[in-house]
């Protein structure tokens, strides 16, 4: 598989202590391209030198996205075939099994175990693959054996859709690599609760698994409180809160589906907690709620990316702040307020910024009385900021 790659190599002013100290990107105008790389088919492997010609190791290349290459290996020499993808997938396997108990977890986390642009989410035996690098694409079929050999999982779903996808120059797909498709929603247990994920037509894998920490933290504050969850998806503070015994949860996402998902996962979770659900525009929902002069014990707000670039940064920090300005007057004073963003191009100070001034044009004052990030199944690469995405903020409303 990896005999006679290409050679590319750095431009004489990019300098290459970067990526000799971790740093796992190049970007395209960090490479000499000419007719030769640019013909070179996405998703190949290809060794990278300096402009002096030192080896800088083994990476995959794409020159329809922005990140030109990736690197796969340190050394240039790397063998990449099954047994490779075999001893990668030990590793990460090794590290949730000290984890968890139970094997439901983000399994590869891209770049963080160093398999770049590659996510994988198990639940049980059933696994979903994202391909969202070029590379992962062309080498699915070695990818796909190797989970076979270490995991023997009863079906593999693979879903290539999403705006990274996009940004490689790929196209959406979703399909089996193995087995057949689950006919229902898969069973998820996670914090006392009971979650359902749809990994057939769902958004990403079915489920968000790096909020678990985070959903572990909020709900040992709902105990006999009353919980809005705004942005909901399929009911991922709420549930948790009602499996600590919340007296009442209530449910907003923009999603039928998803809040179906909810509803099955509150009945499961067997708890003696009033659960209702309302599909509507989230700002619209809160604006709602204020007019009715309704206010919760406890209210979280978990949106989708507003800032996923540095171009939508911005308008993405308004969004932020617009929801602190809303949520803040519907909890009860000594209350909490949990504020949520994956975005990676909203900074952790900048997020914070913006959510503590919408707290203040609320008229609120407020404590910080925790910072949270994605859960350890979802590692952060020593050497890229953009893997610590997740930021998320939990206020006590005075």
């Amino acid at each position: 598989m990896n005999t006679e790659q290409p050679v590319i190599r750095l431009k004489p002013k990019t300098s290459p202590q970067r990526l000799r100290h971790g740093f796992p990107w190049v970007y395209d105008n960090e490479l000499v391209t000419d007719r030769r790389t640019r013909n070179i088919e996405a998703g190949s492997l290809v060794k990278l030198t300096d402009h002096a010609q030192n080896s800088l190791g083994l990476f995959a290349f794409n020159a329809h996205s922005k990140i030109i290459a990736r690197r796969v290996a340190f050394d240039p020499d790397t063998k990449i075939n099954t047994d490779w993808f075999i001893k990668k997938l030990t590793v990460a396997l090794m590290f949730r099994n000290t984890l968890y108990d139970k094997p439901f977890y983000r399994l590869v986390h891209a770049e963080a175990d160093n398999l770049p642009g590659l996510i994988v989410d198990r639940f049980d035996d059933i696994l979903v693959v994202q391909p969202n690098a070029a590379w992962a694409d062309r080498l699915l079929l070695l990818l796909v054996d190797a989970l076979k050999t270490v995991l023997a999982p009863k079906a593999i779903v693979i879903n290539g859709t999403g705006r990274a996808r996009a940004l490689e120059g790929l196209e959406d797909s979703r399909y089996m690599a193995h087995g057949e498709m689950p006919s229902k929603a898969l069973r998820v247990p996670m914090n006392g609760a009971v979650y359902f994920a749809d990994v057939a037509q769902g958004q990403k894998t079915g489920i968000f698994y790096d909020q678990r920490p985070n959903h572990n933290f909020v709900q040992n504050l709902t105990k006999d409180k009353s919980v809005l969850d705004v942005f909901s998806h399929v009911g991922g503070f709420g549930l948790a809160a009602m499996a600590a015994g919340a007296r009442e949860v209530h449910c907003v996402d923009g999603s039928l589906p998803a809040l179906e998902l909810a509803k099955l996962g509150a009945a499961a979770t067997n708890a003696e907690t009033a659960f209702t659900v309302q599909k509507a525009d989230a700002f619209d929902a809160m604006i709602g709620l204020q007019e009715k002069e309704i206010t919760y014990d406890i209210v979280v707000c978990d949106p989708p990316a507003f800032a996923p670039h540095k171009s939508s940064r911005e308008a993405g920090l308004r969004a932020y702040e617009r929801i602190a300005r809303l949520a803040s007057p519907l909890v009860e004073e000594g209350g909490y307020l949990t504020l949520c963003s994956c975005s990676h191009a909203a900074d952790p100070e900048r997020f914070r910024t913006a959510c503590i001034r919408g707290i203040g044009r609320a008229g609120r004052e407020a404590q910080l009385i925790h910072t949270g990030s994605a859960g350890p199944d979802h590692p952060q690469h020593m050497a890229l900021a953009e893997s610590s995405y997740l930021k998320v903020l939990v206020f006590r409303i005075l």
